[in-house]
């Protein structure tokens, strides 16, 4: 018992070095490259950059910051950790079912639609708009600006082939989500792969696009940035929310992942709600 105020002490102070370690880690990422993780949240980038000290046969933080530093292929590694890419077709298939029954008609009202991705990882969730889009007769009049901050992801998006082992998953989305065709006439299954229509893609840029550091680039109807906001703190929540509210079209539509919310944002005042419990908002002011 006696060393135990020692042994707490101790364990505090690695704690406190070890969040020394992964700031100097995103402030010299940050320098050198460009990529600002600053504001990320602390504990998902402790476990995010521990992975990669592992999977670079490392002991420590200050061994991954030389090697990153001094090795752009390592950063490319890292850079794949630090992005969020835990993604599949038509997740969350409630928001995509109260997306079709409560913004599809407003969206009907409209002579040419913009959507912004932000965020849109390897592609899952921009294949499942498209669809969706095809299916209530809109994605003609529809421009999809699908972005991330990793190049690498972005390519694996625009080809447009995903495994066949997700495809069984991604159906039973497609279904709860409302789909009005069968999910398999959207691909082509080869190999272990399936290989999506060319024409999902055809009104659709990829770009990259970094939201911690680039500014608006457009003016949109319709913002989705899911499950990418809880991964940030708040400063720079707030920052990203005052980045959707600069390019939102007014009476746009801003839509986020379960467990994100403009409540207790600067910007709430400017939106009300579509359907609250799917994180559905238009912008009104």
């Amino acid at each position: 018992m006696a060393n135990q105020p020692a042994q707490i002490l101790d364990e505090q102070a690695k704690a406190d070095l070890e969040e020394i370690e992964i700031r100097l880690l995103t402030e010299g990422i940050f320098r050198h490259y460009g990529f600002d993780f600053r504001d990320y949240s602390l504990p998902s980038l402790r476990r995010r950059v521990w992975k990669r000290v592992y999977a670079e046969g490392l002991s420590t933080i200050a061994g991954l910051i030389e090697k990153v530093l001094h090795d752009p292929q390592s950063m490319e590694r890292l850079l794949l950790d630090l992005s969020i890419n835990t993604t599949a077709m038509f997740r969350d298939p409630t928001f995509y079912l109260a997306f079709r029954e409560k913004v599809v008609p407003l969206l009907r009202t409209y002579p040419f639609v913009r959507m912004w991705h932000a965020g849109c990882s390897t592609g899952e969730e921009v294949y499942s708009m498209a669809i969706l889009l095809q299916e209530e007769g809109l994605y003609d009049r529809c421009r999809i600006y699908a972005t991330d901050i990793n190049e690498a992801v972005l390519q694996k998006a625009k080809s447009g082939i995903f495994p066949l082992s997700t495809m069984q998953e991604n159906t039973s989305n497609y279904i709860t989500a409302g789909g009005s065709g069968t999910f398999s006439d959207y691909y082509t299954a080869r190999y272990d792969y399936a290989i999506f229509r060319p024409s999902l893609r055809e009104n659709v840029v990829f770009a990259q696009h970094n939201l911690v550091t680039d500014a608006s680039f457009n003016h949109f109807n319709v913002i989705f940035c899911r499950n990418v906001l809880i991964y940030f703190n708040n400063a720079l929540q707030d920052r990203v929310q005052q980045l959707f509210l600069q390019s939102m079209e007014m009476f746009g539509i801003l839509g986020l992942g379960k467990k994100e919310s403009i409540k207790y944002t600067k910007v709430v005042d400017h939106y009300e709600d579509v359907d609250p419990e799917e994180k559905l908002y238009r912008r009104i002011r």
